[in-house]
């Protein structure tokens, strides 16, 4: 009998796999547990910064939850930027200069011959140091003046043109040549301030505005105007009204409910206790991850400046999401914007509070969902040492049952051929004549 080393391999793969398969399943369960735990707290954690960053945002110093807006009565005239400071009001504006920069045209200058000394501000340019205007435009460039030197070309001939880099009437320089008697200089346009008069008629009257550019920031309390067109002799003045933009600040609290009900699905989902129909979620049953969403809940049910969202139509449905109703909103907001404002907005109120809510469970230095992660990873890393083990264990066991069933087989084996030596032997048939 020969020793069949495949039935052998095969016997004692299958003994040391009985003896490790409980411990394996085990370490298998527990690894998908802690990996299914760990996946799950990370995309919470995603979820919570996701909904920290957008209340970040709504609570930030330079904006707030009420939108002002403004309107004008004619289109092209001007643009306004409105903080959360504007005043509603109405205000006739007329535009009756826009801002420019100064600009002065230098000709009659040839490469390859330049003569003469250009004088910028008191500072002089000996033009026959240089072998082209393009270098002496770049001298002027470097020389940090204010102004920009370039080069416009017609049918051949070159003009150097040199404009303010600003506009105003203070951003005007003083341009002279001398030594050169064919270069000629022209001034193609002044240095002037933008001009708007408020109230009055075109003209005369009212409350006359400048600007060295053509922005006037904060003309109004909390309002910028933009002015790029200007107002004729006898036209109608620019109206602009400004209000609370309704639209806007219901866009507001709708990006704070959005953001508040996407964190409760994720919340939904990570804990669901499952059923026929559902997955069981790998946080069902977590009571520190419920204990997350009882707080922010809380908050959504506190007072904060002596309001509640209930107050303003903002209330939770019976599935814990937020909604909205805008006709109620709208009204309150209008009847106490003040009190809207302070039930959103600044220290310890709504946005403050769950801000700091979420940062104590977001932290990436100490936040309780970093905590269990690092704890999960730690359990993750134990089992890999016990997969190694337990590894080490099957091959010890694989090794004796392969030296035991060699043995065996080997035993057998001498056992057969012992046994053949004793044998008896065929009797053979008779010849001759008894046969």
């Amino acid at each position: 009998m020969a020793i069949n080393s495949d039935y052998v391999q095969q016997m004692s793969t299958q003994l040391a796999t009985y003896e490790v398969q409980g411990s394996l399943d085990r370490l298998n369960r527990n690894e998908s547990r802690y990996k299914a735990q760990r996946d799950a707290l990370s995309s919470l954690r995603t979820s919570m910064t996701t909904f920290k960053s957008a209340i970040t945002k709504l609570n930030s110093t330079t904006t707030s939850m009420l939108t002002n807006s403004a309107t004008f009565s004619q289109e092209g005239y001007a643009t306004a930027s409105v903080g959360i400071t504007a005043k509603a009001g109405t205000y006739d504006f007329f535009v009756e200069r826009l801002a420019s920069k100064q600009q002065v045209a230098v000709q009659g200058l040839v490469d390859g011959s330049l003569s003469g000394t250009l004088t910028l501000n008191a500072q002089a340019f000996d033009l026959s140091q240089y072998a082209t205007l393009s270098d002496a435009a770049t001298a002027i460039n470097d020389a940090g003046l204010g102004v920009q030197a370039t080069l416009v070309r017609s049918d051949g001939a070159v003009s150097l043109v040199v404009s303010s880099e600003q506009t105003g009437a203070a951003n005007a320089f003083s341009l002279t040549m001398a030594g050169n008697a064919t270069a000629t200089t022209t001034q193609l346009s002044t240095a002037q301030d933008a001009m708007v008069r408020l109230g009055g008629s075109y003209g005369a009257g009212g409350i006359e505005l400048t600007s060295a550019s053509n922005t006037f920031t904060d003309v109004i309390d909390g309002v910028s105007l933009t002015v790029s067109k200007t107002h004729a002799a006898g036209d109608t003045p620019l109206t602009v009204t400004v209000g609370q933009d309704k639209a806007g600040t219901q866009a507001k609290a709708q990006t704070f409910i959005d953001a508040f009900n996407a964190l409760m699905t994720s919340f939904d989902s990570l804990t669901a206790s499952g059923g026929d129909s559902a997955k069981r979620g790998a946080l069902a049953g977590d009571s520190s991850v419920r204990s997350i969403e009882s707080r922010l809940n809380g908050l959504l049910r506190a007072d904060f400046g002596g309001k509640s969202l209930i107050e303003f139509g903002i209330s939770a449905d019976r599935n814990g999401k937020l909604t909205i109703d805008a006709k109620r909103f709208e009204a309150a907001v209008a009847n106490d914007p003040a009190g809207f404002e302070e039930l959103f907005t600044g220290t310890d109120k709504l946005l403050d509070s769950m801000d700091k809510t979420v940062a104590a469970y977001t932290s990436s230095t100490n936040g309780l969902l970093k905590n269990r992660m690092d704890t999960l990873d730690m359990s993750l890393r134990r089992i890999d040492e016990q997969f190694e083990n337990l590894q080490q264990q099957y091959d010890t066991h694989y090794s004796r049952y392969l030296r035991q069933f060699t043995t065996m087989m080997q035993t057998m084996q001498s056992m057969e051929q012992t046994s053949g030596m004793f044998s008896m032997p065929t009797t053979p048939q008779a010849n001759g004549l008894f046969s």
